[in-house]
């Protein structure tokens, strides 16, 4: 692979619920391709259907300030899923990656593992990252229906061949950049490898090693898991994780406490659908799914819904109910949170030392990031 003087290349990046290098390593790509006299060299953010970032939080992620000016670089754009003047059918994606318009596509992506991919990275920042409503509703509900559990974690699932597919109808010439990165006890950020090159090969050495990296085993389950939420997640949407990513290590009946005072919303973007249906495991969702053409139109907030509920059993009646309950102490109010059927606790009452020293609960340090399971 190879970008010679007089090529247009398109930068794509994480947004901001990202943990990640890119910027360490956007600035080089920068100079780099300044050096070779690239003719126009921009960024589109990889936002899915997240809120779009400030221009501060931008320069931010590719290591840019007012101060700093990256050689080269032009527009930086959001990638705006729900506009269709934005999008290009070619499956439906921003439409500057329609053919003709950039030679070259550079993803800059972070491997951990996801509930909807089994792990981030790759050409996912293609398909949600920067896809239009029927491929990103599409991924979505195709990755609750494998169920979460044979997903997270996992390289080769549905989803994963879907993107993949998807992604060699795109005519650019694709290079990936997939960092395994994490933090350390003193919030240094911490780089564990870089493989680049065609977004399967390099997707694949990097969730080897995120592997390692971002799955904890514990060796046994937990009655009650206490996740102290990453600061990154403002919301329930991405904040859900918590739920994804240690599901797996609570007892039937068990309880997750979800402790996040910086978590204010469900989300901005599909906080009604949400606060509508509600959280229910899979059987349930789709059930509401099958009765609803409103939730069939919008199937990635299906797929959170079940997300979010993790797993289902069946209670003495025969109901298909949570496995485990869910306690937000959280700034969202009791009453939403009784309408998406979560628990509340105020987060001024909680005491973390009321915890810790139980043994059959495990607190976590920022949740969200890593994978537990057993």
């Amino acid at each position: 692979m190879n970008v010679g003087p007089d090529a247009r290349v398109l930068a794509i990046i994480p947004d901001r619920t990202r943990d990640d290098n890119t910027d360490v390593l956007f600035p080089f790509a920068a100079e780099i391709l300044s050096e070779r006299q690239v003719v126009q060299f921009d960024a589109l953010v990889a936002q899915g259907t997240h809120v779009a970032m400030s221009e501060a939080e931008k320069r931010l992620k590719i290591g840019s300030s007012e101060d700093k000016t990256l050689a080269g670089l032009g527009e930086i754009f959001d990638h705006r899923w729900n506009d269709p003047q934005e999008l290009a059918t070619i499956g439906e994606l921003n439409r500057r990656l329609a053919p003709g318009i950039y030679d070259t596509i550079l993803i800059f992506s972070a491997t951990v593992p996801h509930e909807v991919a089994g792990f981030a990275g790759g050409a996912k920042y293609l398909f949600p990252g920067v896809a239009g409503p029927d491929l990103t509703h599409a991924t979505h509900w195709l990755g609750a229906l494998a169920s979460i559990e044979n997903v997270i974690g996992r390289v080769e699932t549905p989803t994963r061949h879907m993107i993949e597919a998807a992604a060699d109808f795109v005519s650019a010439q694709i290079i990936t950049l997939n960092s395994v990165v994490s933090r350390d006890d003193n919030d240094r950020l911490r780089t564990h490898a870089l493989f680049a090159g065609d977004f399967r090969e390099a997707f694949r050495a990097a969730a080897e090693v995120s592997r390692h990296v971002h799955i904890k085993y514990t060796g046994r389950k937990y009655k009650r898991v206490v996740a102290l939420l990453d600061e990154h997640y403002d919301e329930l949407w991405v904040g859900g994780k918590a739920s994804y990513k240690l599901g797996g290590i609570i007892e039937e009946g068990g309880e997750l406490i979800i402790y996040a005072p910086h978590l204010r919303s469900i989300s901005e973007t599909h906080g009604r659908l949400i606060e509508k249906y509600g959280y229910a495991p899979l059987d349930r969702v789709r059930e509401m799914v099958a009765l609803s053409t409103e939730l069939q139109s919008n199937l990635a907030v299906a797929a959170h819904l079940a997300h979010v509920s993790y797993a289902g059993k069946r209670d003495e009646q025969g109901r298909v109910v949570p496995r485990y309950r869910i306690t937000m102490a959280s700034a969202l109010d009791e009453e939403t949170c009784r309408r998406v059927h979560l628990g509340f606790m105020d987060y001024r009452q909680f005491r973390r030392e009321d915890y810790e020293n139980d043994p059959d609960t495990l607190v976590v340090e920022r949740a969200g990031r890593d994978l537990y399971l057993v």
